[in-house]
C-alpha cells in the first residue's frame, strides 16, 4: 500500500545515446556531458584503468577512484557524484557495504545515486545480494564497453522507481527476477509502479 509520495525524485543525468553497427549487432555508445561526476570503487589497478579508459572514451571527464569502502565514504563526505561503479570485492571487504551505506543516507540526494555493481562471479546468490543491497545494475567481468554503455543507458533512461519499506530503500527489485528461478527470495519485497518518484510502503 502506498502511504506517501516522498518529495524526492530519482536522479538521472543528461546522456545522449548513439547507435553504431558493430559486426552483426548494434552497439549502444554513450556520450556524456563533461560535468558528470563518476566514482569508481575498485581495488584492482588494471580493472580500474580499464573502467577509466572506457568511461573516458564515452566522454566522462570527471572520474574519481577509491580502493576501499572507507575511502569511498570519505570522498562522499566532500563531493556529490552522479554515478557509482562499484566492485563486489574491494580491499577492505565487500562493495555491498558501501552500497548499503549509500542507500541508508536517509533522505539526502546521495541515497538516490545510480550504482552499477561489477563482479567476477555471476552466481544467483551474489546477484540477489547485490539487488537486495540496492544496486541499479549488475555487470559481470570481463566487462565489454558495450555492456558498460548499456548499464549506464539503463541508469540514465530506464531507471526504476525507488521504494522505501521497513527493511529496504532502493530501486524496485522486481525487474531483476531471474528467469526460471522460483525460490523463496523471488519476491521478497513489496513494490509499486509509478511514473516517477520514491514511494513509501506500509
Amino acid at each position: 500500500m502506498v502511504s506517501n509520495l516522498l518529495a524526492i525524485r530519482a536522479l538521472s543525468f543528461p546522456l545522449t545515446l548513439m547507435h553504431e553497427s558493430v559486426g552483426d549487432g548494434c552497439m549502444s555508445k554513450t556520450v556524456s556531458r563533461p560535468d558528470i561526476k563518476v566514482l569508481i570503487l575498485e581495488d584492482n589497478h588494471n580493472m580500474k584503468a580499464i573502467l577509466a579508459a572506457v568511461l573516458g572514451a564515452f566522454g566522462f571527464r570527471k572520474l574519481t577512484t577509491a580502493t576501499c569502502v572507507e575511502e569511498a565514504k570519505r570522498i562522499f563526505s566532500t563531493e556529490l557524484f552522479d554515478l557509482v561503479l562499484c566492485d563486489y570485492r574491494v580491499a577492505d571487504g565487500c562493495g555491498l557495504e558501501f552500497v548499503r551505506w549509500l542507500r541508508q543516507l536517509d533522505r539526502r540526494p546521495e541515497a538516490l545515486i545510480p550504482v552499477i555493481m561489477i563482479s567476477a562471479h555471476s552466481q544467483r546468490s551474489r546477484i540477489l545480494d547485490a539487488v537486495s543491497a540496492g544496486v541499479d545494475e549488475f555487470l559481470v567481468k570481463p566487462v565489454r564497453p558495450v555492456d558498460i554503455a548499456r548499464r549506464i543507458d539503463a541508469c540514465a533512461f530506464r531507471r526504476r522507481n525507488f521504494i522505501r519499506s521497513a527493511t529496504y530503500f532502493g530501486p524496485d527489485r522486481r525487474r531483476h527476477d531471474i528467469v526460471g528461478y522460483s525460490g523463496p527470495r523471488r519476491r521478497d519485497t513489496d513494490s509499486v509502479t509509478a511514473d516517477d518518484g520514491v514511494f513509501e510502503l506500509e
